[in-house]
């Protein structure tokens, strides 16, 4: 760890803690919910508590204006929904490319256990040797992902978020194993922050509910992408998400803060 990477990865946290708001999803999906207007989506997330967002190099424009000085991450992969296969992501910006729009760290997916992740290895490995030289953080998405793997293991959980640390991460995502006792193996398996993504939009209460696991867990939070972007109040779900894992709030209390309906 260098002087630089402790200092940015204290403009995309809070107090070792994390609530990033990825919205790459433009070039995954199209300009779906929340993002035709991204400038909005990002004032609005970034207003109700969000550390900070996340997006692809060519977004950077319309992002700086409007994230109430939170930090900024680039995603330096992608793929589409329509094209033949959603787990090949390729390379689609380096890490030069982040430092000249103004990014704090960058984010790299791979897909462990799919055809791809040979390939994917090697290229996340070549993001954080650079990373590094540059004193940028790196944001390693970590998905257990590919023939004959579920999705929700935590043994294979687990073995994703080691396999980031090993690599040279400095935070890592993963999906959620769907409990806080199972989660807690996949928290052990590393010593990096491990933060979840949220997948398809629930309802609040599920929402909250998987966060407040998270923590419990001893998870370091969330990069929840369309449960919060996607959102009719992106700015209330946002605050809810921040007060469980900046404020320890349990969901009744999360949700009660955040003005959302404390539905069963």
């Amino acid at each position: 760890m260098t002087t630089g990477i402790d200092a940015r990865l204290e403009r995309i946290g809070t107090d070792g803690s994390y609530v990033i708001v990825p919205m790459d999803h433009g070039i995954t999906m199209g300009a779906v919910q929340g993002l035709k207007d991204i400038e909005s989506t990002i004032d609005g997330v970034t207003s109700g508590g969000a550390d900070a967002v996340l997006t692809q190099k060519g977004i950077a424009p319309r992002v700086h204006e409007n994230k109430n000085g939170k930090g900024y991450i680039v995603h330096l992969n992608g793929s589409t929904t329509i094209g033949p296969d959603e787990n090949d992501k390729r390379v689609t910006g380096t890490v030069e490319e982040a430092i000249r729009v103004g990014a704090d760290a960058v984010s790299f997916h791979i897909n462990v256990g799919s055809d791809h992740e040979p390939d994917q290895l090697t290229q996340l490995s070549e993001v954080t040797e650079t990373a590094e030289r540059f004193g940028m953080p790196v944001l390693a998405m970590a998905y257990a992902r590919g023939p004959g793997v579920d999705p929700e293991d935590p043994e294979a959980l687990g073995h994703a978020v080691r396999l980031a640390e090993e690599l040279g991460a400095d935070i890592v995502k993963t999906g959620y194993s769907g409990d806080a006792d199972s989660f807690q193996h996949v928290v052990e398996s590393t010593r990096l922050p491990v933060v979840i993504a949220g997948g398809s939009k629930g309802t609040d209460r599920e929402t909250i509910e998987m966060v407040r696991g998270v923590m419990d867990a001893g998870g370091a939070g969330v990069s929840m992408g369309r449960s919060i972007f996607q959102h009719d109040d992106p700015e209330a779900i946002a605050r809810a998400v921040a007060g469980v894992v900046h404020h320890d709030l349990s969901t009744d209390d999360a949700l009660a803060e955040a003005g959302l309906a404390l539905e069963a």
